[in-house]
């Protein structure tokens, strides 16, 4: 079965090959290639093959084929570049510049600059809020099931 692609999506364009990019690797279900505006050189981005727009769509049988990719993605950046490690992240939904899943994966060394997560960090007012917080999450991921 060939993949599901969207017209106008610039990810399946690249899956496609219609579009250029620095391939890192070309699976049967997840394509790695370079970001066209890194972070920092040797920032990847980890596609799925098929069109899916966010994390809520990604099919069960397509976690590992993108998480596995990302990971050992992950772990070839300190191979091949030296990195001390990697920052891996995706947004879903809000953020997204293109709308099909995508994993971000950066490679990172101390004291590159990069402060921990891109956006202003805040607190809890108090252990109760954060666990009331908690029990609507986990409410929420009960009801899901």
């Amino acid at each position: 079965m060939s993949p599901r692609r969207v017209d106008g999506c610039a990810f399946c364009a690249i899956a496609e090959g219609r579009v250029p990019a620095a391939r890192i690797a070309d699976e049967p279900r997840a394509l790695a290639f370079l970001d066209a505006r890194p972070v920092f050189k040797g920032h990847v981005l980890v596609v799925t093959q098929d069109h899916v727009a966010d994390l809520a769509e990604l099919p069960e049988e397509d976690l590992e084929p993108l998480f596995g990719l990302a990971r050992r993605v992950a772990n070839a950046l300190e191979k091949g570049l030296g990195a001390q490690g990697a920052f891996v992240g995706l947004n879903h939904r809000i953020s997204q510049s293109v709308p099909h899943l995508h994993v971000h994966v950066i490679p990172r060394t101390k004291g590159d600059g990069l402060r921990g997560f891109f956006w202003p960090r805040r607190k809890y007012e108090s252990k109760d809020e954060a666990e009331q917080i908690a029990a609507k999450i986990r409410g929420a991921l009960e009801s899901a099931r």
